[in-house]
């Protein structure tokens, strides 16, 4: 009987599936895929986007320079003074050189305003840089 009930113990703690490790490589790919991804952020600004009938799609991973109607210039998503565009698209390109820089300029913004930045932004180093603008309908 002592034999039995020893079978018995040793067969109920068998039963049992372990799923910690499966546990732990679920956390560590899900930590992966959180690291690894890249999220467009798209600015809360009202910003009325002239239109053309040759757009071409923006690469996702460009550098996001945008100029409103006042006047006022953004470097993905951080307000930055006109003459400091340079500078902030300088020390992204040389991380990333090969990043396009694409200048979303409000309709109504001042054209000498989108040329300055433009002009900032290749100054700066950066290979392609790209106006954006809505489809024409």
């Amino acid at each position: 009987m002592n034999e039995l009930g020893e079978i018995r113990r040793r067969r109920d703690k068998d039963e049992g599936i372990d799923i910690a490790p499966l546990i732990d490589v679920v956390f560590i790919l899900l930590i992966f895929f959180m690291v690894s991804t890249t999220f467009v952020r798209n600015l809360e600004l009202d910003i009325e986007r002239p239109s053309a009938a040759s757009v071409q799609t923006a690469d996702i991973r460009a550098v996001r320079v945008t100029l409103t109607r006042d006047g006022q210039v953004m470097v993905e998503g951080q307000e930055v003074s006109p003459w400091m565009v340079q500078n902030h698209v300088r020390t992204i390109a040389l991380q990333h050189p090969e990043r396009p820089v694409l200048v979303t300029a409000d309709e109504n913004a001042p054209t000498g305003k989108l040329v300055d930045v433009v002009d900032q932004c290749r100054l700066a180093g950066a290979k392609h840089v790209g106006v954006d603008v809505a489809r024409k309908e």
